[in-house]
């Protein structure tokens, strides 16, 4: 007898996920996948949009007609900041445009002169990222790119357009909308006027509830189709679920996002330089939150280490904590601090490292370098959740994602959080168990 599944996709920068669970959400299969990158029209990588539809529209397709699964559900968790553009045929008009390709300085000064910069980041609750508050996206293509602006019907976050694919409904949804893109008003709950003044909110699709799902015919079968989800959202989901006692959950990934659903303050202009933003909820209520690039830096930095001292490219995972190496570290007998330069696409908290001087060089190995690097990663992890805790009392961070694998992360951040309780997840599908949860109740079915 076929075992009746759920599918989920969990698409992230670096890594694709697929996933099935049975009607329990208990995992029974998964399978993981890299898409090589390619280039958009301007030469700047960005993600392979066939590619990776193809992929979905695939397993999909394969699950579907197959003899050992009846296929119930299927959901879709991606990462954010990042807009589909669709013809009239449904058809896409432009590459998927990376989110940290370059946003033209000149157009953000124009942007700003019409819409000032403390006003409109307040009320949206959005730093000033360019390419990152995916609403510019559409402002650039407006500006930049006309032609391709005006064959334009939809504009679909991409959660929303892996689930066209299978569903064919182009909608909007509450964790997309309101994720650094600068198109949600918080003050109003409603697209802040800007929106609607540079003829953009037209090309927005309808707004359904996080929850919501289409039934379609799939292999014979009637399948329940999710409008997917923004992952970090997906993996608080999946804890707001079952903890009702606050707390703060770190998700980890090529971002790093540290979320508070309890926080009631309304975030500063500081706030907000700092990288701290609000996202919103399944629920639709606001999320304090702040984020960094930790895994992007950390594989800059490995690629470093490994130059050093000649190790291949995985030899840190062979790394388990060094006590000695640590204590030294912490007491301040090994001066040659950690302070990342680059960490790309996001500004550190001014004050907290004055310097860098950096020099993995000097180490007397590999393991005491990588050691120093993932301590001033965690020092820059705890200032990141300080400022997403703002004044809520909470005391229990959960950890989530890949991290959770990193035992010398995990040590020093618990040495560094030494007033929480800080637990790991249980298992390291929060985003793809969070995006399983808006589907339903499979279990009398």
């Amino acid at each position: 007898m076929a075992l009746p599944v759920i599918a989920v996709f969990d698409i992230g920068k670096t890594n694709k996920k697929f996933f099935l669970f049975d009607k329990n959400l208990q995992e029974i299969k998964e399978e993981y996948i890299k898409i090589p990158q390619i280039k958009d029209e301007d030469g700047d990588e960005c993600e392979d949009l066939h590619a990776l539809s193809q992929w979905v529209l695939e397993n999909v397709r394969t699950v579907a007609a197959s003899r050992e699964y009846t296929l119930l559900g299927v959901n879709f968790s991606t990462y954010g900041a990042s807009l589909v553009h669709l013809d009239g045929r449904g058809q896409p008009v432009s590459p998927l445009y990376n989110y940290l390709k370059p946003f033209p300085e000149e157009l953000q000064d124009e942007f700003y002169a019409k819409y000032p910069e403390t006003e409109i980041n307040l009320a949206t609750a959005s730093p000033t990222l360019g390419m990152l508050n995916s609403g510019l996206q559409l402002y650039w293509l407006k500006k930049r790119k006309p032609e391709t602006f005006r064959q334009i019907r939809h504009s679909l976050h991409l959660p929303q357009y892996v689930s066209f694919l299978i569903s064919g409904e182009a909608v909007s949804e509450p964790t997309s909308i309101g994720c650094h893109t600068k198109l949600w008003d918080f003050t109003k709950q409603d697209y802040h006027e800007w929106v609607q003044k540079e003829g953009i909110a037209s090309l927005l699709p309808a707004i359904v509830p996080t929850d919501s799902r289409f039934t379609r015919e799939i292999g014979g079968h009637p399948v329940k189709v999710g409008v997917g989800i923004h992952d970090s959202s997906a993996a608080l989901a999946s804890y707001l679920f079952r903890i009702r006692e606050p707390f703060l959950l770190i998700s980890t990934g090529t971002w790093s996002i540290s979320l508070n659903p309890f926080s009631e303050e309304n975030l500063s202009f500081s706030d907000l330089e700092n990288d701290c933003l609000s996202y919103l909820s399944v629920q639709g209520k606001m999320v304090r939150a702040s984020r960094f690039l930790l895994g992007y830096e950390l594989d800059h930095q490995l690629a470093i280490l490994n130059k050093i001292f000649n190790k291949p490219e995985s030899y840190y995972k062979t790394v388990v904590p060094d006590e000695n190496i640590m204590d030294a570290i912490v007491g301040g007998e090994l001066e040659n601090s950690f302070y990342p330069a680059r960490v790309a696409g996001t500004p550190v908290v001014r004050g907290l490292f004055p310097e860098d001087n950096w020099k993995p060089e000097s180490c007397a190995n590999y393991e005491e370098a990588y050691h120093q690097m993932i301590w001033g990663l965690v020092r820059i992890q705890v200032a990141f959740l300080e400022l997403a805790r703002g004044n809520s009392p909470a005391k229990k961070v959960y950890v989530d994602g890949g991290f959770i694998h990193n035992q010398v992360f995990i040590r020093l951040l618990r040495h560094f959080l030494k007033g929480y309780e800080v637990e790991t997840a249980d298992f390291p599908l929060g985003s793809a168990y969070g995006a399983a949860l808006m589907l339903g109740d499979f279990t009398d079915e």
